[in-house]
């Protein structure tokens, strides 16, 4: 079995989220793990507006009861995240969204690495690195249906590498 998909079943099988669609041609993801990469990109991001931000980092944070309503959609162009296993200290991204680039490194670059893992997008290696990409993530967020508490309300779209 492929690294993304067993890191993928293993997600499932912890209540990590549904897999709608999942092919070489694109994957769909909801749920939790939705919600989680759509709570790491959210931050990142130039076109959301700060109440847009806020509402995102309170739903991640487990507090569905926010003012904010209207549905959030929370895009970027690309994610390529690189970890090192030879120099173990390397951990950074570079995320994005149309002309703007923005590098982070460290936690929040391993944060990214982690929930991308989560969301089965697959591993690749090179010479002491380990890399994870994906394209056109776009990610809804509906706080009504996250409020119900019944699952919905989260759901990404994205092409699995760069």
């Amino acid at each position: 079995m492929k690294l993304g998909k067993l890191i993928l079943a293993a997600s499932l099988a912890l209540g990590g989220g549904s897999v709608a669609q999942a092919a070489d041609t694109g994957s769909t993801i909801s749920g939790s793990t939705a919600l989680a990469l759509a709570g790491v990109i959210a931050p990142l991001s130039p076109v959301l507006a700060a109440g847009e931000k806020k509402a995102i980092a309170m739903l991640f944070a487990a507090n569905s009861d926010i003012p904010y309503k209207k549905p959030i959609v929370v895009t970027a162009d690309r994610i390529v995240c690189r970890t090192g296993n030879v120099d173990i200290t390397v951990r950074n991204c570079e995320v994005t969204f149309g002309k703007k680039v923005k590098t982070v490194n460290g936690s929040t670059a391993n944060e990214i690495y982690a929930t991308e893992a989560l969301a089965g997008v697959p591993a690749d290696g090179a010479a002491g690195s380990n890399f994870e990409s994906l394209s056109k993530l776009s990610c809804t967020i509906d706080p009504n249906a996250i409020r119900q508490k019944d699952g919905s309300g989260a759901s990404c779209t994205f092409q699995p590498g760069s």
